[in-house]
């Protein structure tokens, strides 16, 4: 039983909550909570450890037991030290240390979300938990994008991260896989090129959807091979990032009859 917020392993949890680099050095990130461990452990993710409190509920013990099977060190602590390692106000009374991994995707690509310049982690969580609700088959990610594994990230997926794969690439390696699976690059622009449902987006096709502030960079508008924009009869300049990217992509759906009931 870890009783001390001074723990070294403590210190080194809040350090990986805190920093890309520390996580990108060490190959792992923190997940915590009972609902986004049900969906890592569901989706096959190992973890190296599991930090726990006494009072866990039932389906949290579950998630022990799931854990341990595969090989992750179980560690009770207080709850107050598990409150000074949480990134949460709340914590559940679970968090784990899940190694890293990037998801194998098709040999042959035609659907690809690219987020370029997103630097709010509410808004790329959210992107990447419709991407992958929408049937997205892989996500690369530019520099500039906020860390995919950051733990606001990660609670905005709402487990996506689980299911989907991403791809931290450069532009020039964006650029080379676009060429490579045959894909068109859509650019999303405010009242720029042609209106989306009207874009074809059955051919395969990667969508570039721009951040919050001033949209996408440099790299992504030289490479665009087309713009779409997304008609606004109420005025508005422009839209969140998130909801620009779930109209754009469940065009997609719509225009592929991806959605049509099984």
């Amino acid at each position: 039983m870890i009783t001390s917020a001074h723990n070294k392993k403590i210190q080194e949890l809040r350090a990986l909550q805190r920093s890309s680099r520390e996580r990108r050095d060490a190959g792992v990130f923190i997940v915590e909570g009972v609902r986004l461990l049900e969906e890592a452990l569901s989706a096959g993710w190992q973890a190296q450890a599991v930090f726990y409190t006494e009072n866990l509920e039932p389906r949290g013990r579950r998630l022990l037991e799931g854990f341990a099977a595969r090989g992750a060190a179980l560690q009770p602590v207080l709850d107050s030290v598990l409150a000074a390692a949480s990134d949460t106000e709340t914590p559940q009374g679970v968090l784990a240390v899940l190694q890293m991994q990037t998801l194998p995707y098709p040999q042959k690509l035609n659907f690809v979300l690219i987020p370029d310049q997103v630097r709010d982690p509410g808004n790329l969580g959210t992107m990447l938990r419709t991407a992958a609700a929408a049937g997205v088959q892989a996500v690369f990610l530019p520099a500039g994008v906020v860390d995919p594994f950051s733990p606001k990230v990660l609670r905005a997926g709402m487990g996506a991260h689980f299911r989907l794969p991403l791809l931290l690439l450069a532009w020039n390696e964006i650029q080379a896989e676009a060429a490579r699976h045959g894909l068109r690059l859509y650019l999303a622009e405010t009242g720029s090129g042609v209106d989306y449902s009207l874009a074809d987006f059955v051919s395969p096709l990667a969508l570039i959807v721009g951040g919050e502030a001033e949209g996408a960079g440099v790299d992504a508008q030289a490479l665009a091979d087309q713009r779409v924009f997304i008609p606004m009869p109420g005025g508005s300049e422009s839209l969140n990032a998130a909801v620009a990217a779930g109209v754009l992509l469940f065009e997609v759906v719509r225009q592929r009859g991806l959605g049509s009931a099984r």
